[in-house]
């Protein structure tokens, strides 16, 4: 009997419900229902700490493949806090290995971002058979080209800009659209770009209020009155300080920028955040594919108990790589990349001096 665990771990996205669709039933076609236990833990790494499971049976994954979220559910466990031992006295590493070898698992696929992908590095040097997939609406995750969940957010951040762009243009407004991701602005690159946006902000590339203005102003000169400036949540600038507002909370930095060119300008500035929209919905089509095949390749290492990898794109093909090579590795948007330049070549304005 081969008995196989699997857990979503990390934020939610779409295409994870069909990454486990094309897990289960790859590995159902491989080992035959009569020689299969598939225990999907519930709620992340905290299901296989509190062993809390339910085990996932045919009829629990075939109509799944355009449902958003999981069916699993998620939680966060952040790697730097893997080995504390918090209020409850759990040792999280400990509990997590000895449930893995009490409930006799063959091995643990693990779905998640950068910091699932640690977390299960780790365990997989503590000894675990893992092997992961790379899911973020981020697209984030060191080697491999794409991640699922990725276009599906692209597709509802473009569609956001989309509709923020007629009410713009009726009222003559600059407006700014603050777009998810702290660390890398893959999706605000993409969902900027295909949402004909003015001006592009992110983490990568150090804005200045002065080039902003700049762009702003050649639009009102070429006879546009409005413009659109897709910001990312991890852009920044060394002009803006961080402000506080009366709850002494930080202000997002669309506010701040709002404030900075509210200083130089009479046009009327709006911000627009569309938050966890971006996160939930059903996947695109590009996602549910990309998600059932990473979930076939999955299944086919398990077949070949090549452990401790992660599947992933790479050059279109779907490959793996070993998670030594990957934990704790961002994969940023390279400041000359073709993507940027070709923006930068249809009038696109980065906020920095080019």
């Amino acid at each position: 009997m081969h008995k196989i665990g699997i857990l979503t771990s990390g934020g939610d996205c779409q295409g994870l419900n069909a990454a486990i669709r094309g897990i289960c039933k790859a590995l159902y076609k491989e080992f035959g229902g009569d020689n299969l236990e598939i225990v999907g833990f519930l709620n992340g790494y905290k299901g296989l700490i509190k062993k809390e499971y339910k085990i996932l049976k045919p009829l629990d994954f075939f109509e799944i493949i355009g449902l958003g979220g999981t069916i699993l559910g998620t939680s966060r466990l952040p790697f730097k806090k893997l080995k504390d031992i918090e209020d409850d006295q759990i040792d999280k590493v400990e509990t997590m290995k000895k449930s893995y070898r009490e409930m006799g698992l063959e091995c643990l696929l693990v779905l998640g971002g950068n910091g699932t992908q640690k977390t299960a590095n780790f365990l997989s040097n503590e000894g675990l058979n893992i092997i992961s997939l790379p899911k973020t609406i981020d697209n984030d995750i060191w080697s491999t080209d794409m991640t699922f969940g990725f276009h599906s957010a692209v597709n509802a951040a473009t569609l956001f800009i989309d509709n923020i762009y007629t009410t713009a243009k009726s009222h003559g407004r600059i407006f700014i659209v603050e777009i998810m991701g702290h660390k890398v602005g893959w999706l605000t690159l993409y969902a900027g770009i295909a949402g004909g946006a003015d001006i592009i902000l992110i983490p990568e590339i150090p804005y200045n209020a002065e080039s902003i203005l700049k762009c702003i102003e050649n639009n009102r000169k070429e006879g546009k009155n409005f413009s659109i400036i897709a910001m990312a949540e991890g852009a920044s600038s060394n002009l803006i300080l961080n402000q506080d507002n009366n709850q002494g909370k930080k202000k997002s930095v669309s506010y701040e920028l709002a404030i900075e060119l509210s200083k130089f300008t009479t046009q009327e500035i709006k911000v627009a955040i569309p938050g966890h929209y971006q996160r939930g919905g059903s996947p695109c089509p590009y996602d549910r594919i990309l998600a059932t095949e990473f979930g076939a390749a999955a299944a086919e290492l398990v077949k070949q108990k090549a452990y401790g990898k992660m599947v992933s794109l790479k050059n279109g093909k779907i490959s793996s790589t070993d998670l030594n090579e990957i934990a704790g590795k961002l994969k940023a948007v390279p400041y000359e990349c073709d993507m940027i330049k070709n923006a930068r070549n249809v009038g696109i304005c980065f906020g920095d001096c080019d």
